[in-house]
């Protein structure tokens, strides 16, 4: 598909970088994340704050050239749609084995460069997180890849895509599935703003290299 523009900053964009919204039959704008739903559509920078500019500044009616009503929670909709797809893609990629559970586990597959991506729950303590840290540290200094952190989901939330009881620590694997799983994760994680822990490890790994 070709380049879309968004309907806040004006700004050209490839669609998977932008989320496309309709209008549905009562009227309402409703987001169509998978580019399926017919009609007219219009696009928005796949971020949380710039669906909420569009709502706020009203923007929606003059793009779809349509009477319609763009609800105050669409952000949070589309955060929750968003977070559903994510959950999902990584449930599919635990029942392919590509998806490692436990602190242990999730340092070894960091360790051990089968890992893409380390997940942690919102109530991972700060003693829980430095060893796994300081694997990813320790990985990309030796020239191994810069290896992403996210703390997206609760334990319970985890637990139920992953099959524990509550979840702190999980690695997204180097296989097809996990591959599949990452791309949503990491759409989420966008949308909510980015972490900042994956700019402080790369910040914290370009200082040690001038050291």
């Amino acid at each position: 598909m070709n380049d879309r523009t968004c309907i806040v900053t004006r700004d050209s964009a490839p669609p998977e970088a932008l989320l496309r919204f309709v209008a549905a039959p009562d009227g309402t704008v409703v987001p169509d994340l998978k580019r399926r739903l017919p009609g007219r559509g219009c696009w928005v920078t796949a971020r949380r704050d710039r669906v909420d500019q569009a709502v706020r500044r009203k923007l929606f009616p003059r793009a779809l050239k349509a009477p319609v009503t763009a609800p105050e929670e669409l952000g949070a909709q589309v955060d929750a749609l968003l977070a559903r797809a994510a959950l999902g893609a990584l449930g599919l990629a635990r029942k392919g084995a590509a998806v490692a559970l436990g602190a242990t586990k999730v340092e070894a597959a960091v360790r051990s460069g089968k890992a893409r991506a380390v997940l942690h729950a919102l109530e991972a303590s700060d003693n829980g997180l430095r060893r796994i840290d300081q694997a990813r540290r320790a990985v990309a200094r030796q020239g191994g890849p810069i290896i992403p952190a996210f703390k997206l989901f609760s334990a319970a939330e985890l637990g139920l895509a992953l099959g524990g009881t509550n979840v702190i620590h999980a690695a997204v694997l180097d296989r097809d599935a996990g591959a599949a799983a990452l791309k949503r994760v990491v759409r989420l994680d966008t949308y909510r703003g980015g972490t900042p822990d994956n700019r402080t490890t790369l910040a914290a790994n370009a200082a040690e290299d001038l050291e």
